[in-house]
């Protein structure tokens, strides 16, 4: 449920659009009010549970995506949707990661990993069905359904989780709440002046207030994290993990591989609706080639990422995706057919499959045994935030060159964005050749790690077992 709210609302924009007044501005809120705050919170979500019982946030998170969920279908306005969805937002920050830790908890150490596995195989389900199902609830009944059915499945969940699920703790430790201030912040004021730049002007005293208001607080978070780091307390985000050019690189190849993708995602989804005519089930079914292929490919690519290194074929995928973008883009017209499409989310498709597969071991190699769990939660928060900022970049190059106005208007703005788009994957393909590449590791000194692993690792700031080193598995964006 939670994975699939990234992508399902994405084939509903032209009819929000329509039926709220919306503007660009609007549908990149609607998007970027769920994600903000999914990435912001997700660094603390974890902590929360070990502190306060990880059953009581794990329901409260429930709670809040459900009451936001049934808001957002009664949103009269894009006001309330954005509002709602930040909501929806907040509660799936506190779910996600303490489905992990509670799922890894509660299966036997010989089932763990199936078990584990199964969580994934279901979170790659989502993002390759969200568009399909978006578009096919959108056109089989409304745009509004798509919050409804989350409804019921909480109404269903939350007291199942009360009854069924034991309440665990982790080591209780001070919670890193100005950090979470300055970040949330921060963020959201680049974000809002990325948004309201091309509308209002760049240097319209409001947007450049904006911009530079969230780089203070970007910039505070950071010296705020190294005074806590200083004083022997424990940060939100320890900035020593970026000292390493491993983790460095590898973050920030994940923060622009989604600016590439989910900014072009964003709009070829009102592309092949508001520009080729298709429907909104017909748009979801044409997608297919491009967001399966990762569930055709996975399994290939796994064995070969643990023979060659997780490097070869992060660089490979980022290349690949560039490609396909570059293909649509060079090809996009008014009258271009579906069957030159095609190709281009092969290429997408193959190359996301190929960089999902082995992020999480890349990150998670690049430090400590005892850091994994906070090198995953800073991983998957940087490409949430990455497709946050991919919307805001891309919407903003198409708003300058195009708009909504007719089929060619959006072209002429799509054209531009996606080569943006093409530019962040090969910037980010070339930051990903900074990864170290494959190290033997020693038997004995392999066998130490993994005891050390076992007995702990820490995530957002606490310990939880080290059983949940799959929680580095990628959160669909």
């Amino acid at each position: 449920m939670v994975s699939l709210d990234n992508l399902v609302v994405t084939f509903a924009l032209p009819q929000i659009r329509a039926d709220l007044g919306a503007g660009l501005e609007g549908l990149e809120w609607t998007v970027n009010a769920y994600t903000l705050p999914f990435a912001v919170m997700l660094l603390i979500g974890a902590a929360l549970g070990d502190r306060l019982g990880r059953r009581r946030i794990f329901v409260t998170g429930l709670t809040i995506f459900t009451l936001g969920s049934a808001a957002a279908a009664l949103a009269p306005s894009i006001g309330i949707l954005i509002a709602a969805r930040a909501v929806q937002g907040l509660g799936a920050a506190f779910i996600l990661p303490l489905t992990l830790t509670i799922l890894s908890a509660a299966v036997p150490a010989e089932r763990r990993g199936a078990a584990l596995g199964v969580w994934g195989a279901v979170s790659g389900l989502a993002v390759a069905v969200g568009p399909l199902v978006g578009g096919a609830i959108t056109q089989g009944a409304a745009w509004q359904w798509i919050f409804w059915v989350n409804v019921p499945v909480g109404i269903i969940a939350i007291p199942m989780a009360l009854r069924r699920l034991a309440e665990t703790h982790g080591a209780s430790t001070r919670l890193d709440l100005p950090g979470v201030a300055l970040a949330s912040a921060g963020l959201f004021g680049l974000t809002l002046g990325l948004v309201r730049g091309e509308g209002h002007g760049w240097t319209s005293t409001g947007v450049l207030a904006n911009l530079l208001l969230g780089a203070v607080g970007v910039a505070a978070f950071v010296a705020w994290e190294l005074r806590v780091a200083a004083r022997g307390g424990q940060p939100m985000l320890p900035m020593s993990l970026f000292r390493g050019r491993g983790f460095a690189a590898v973050n920030i190849t994940a923060l622009l591989f989604s600016v590439g993708m989910f900014g072009s995602i964003f709009l070829l989804a009102q592309a092949l609706q508001s520009v080729f005519g298709y429907s909104p089930l017909e748009a979801g079914l044409r997608t297919l080639p491009w967001t399966a292929m990762p569930l055709l490919v996975a399994p290939l690519a796994g064995p070969l990422s643990d023979r060659i290194g997780g490097r070869p074929l992060l660089v490979t995928g980022l290349f690949l995706q560039a490609a396909g973008l570059a293909w649509i883009a060079a090809n996009m017209t008014t009258t271009m057919t579906y069957n030159t499409l095609v190709p281009a989310f092969i290429l997408s498709g193959v190359g996301m499959a190929l960089f999902f597969v082995p992020i999480a071991s890349v990150a998670l190699g690049s430090v400590r045994p005892d850091q994994e769990g906070l090198a995953s939660g800073t991983n998957n928060a940087v490409r949430e935030f990455g497709g946050v900022l991919g919307v805001a970049v891309l919407a903003s190059v198409f708003a300058s060159r195009g708009g909504y106005d007719n089929p060619q208007t959006f072209v002429d703005g799509t054209v531009p964005a996606l080569w943006a788009g093409v530019a962040a994957l090969t910037a980010g393909a070339l930051a990903g050749l900074a990864i170290p590449g494959r190290r033997a590791i020693p038997a004995t000194a392999e066998t130490a790690n993994r005891e050390t692993a076992n007995r702990e690792t820490a995530t957002a700031g606490t310990t939880t077992p080290a059983t949940t080193r799959p929680a580095s598995l990628p959160t669909p964006a």
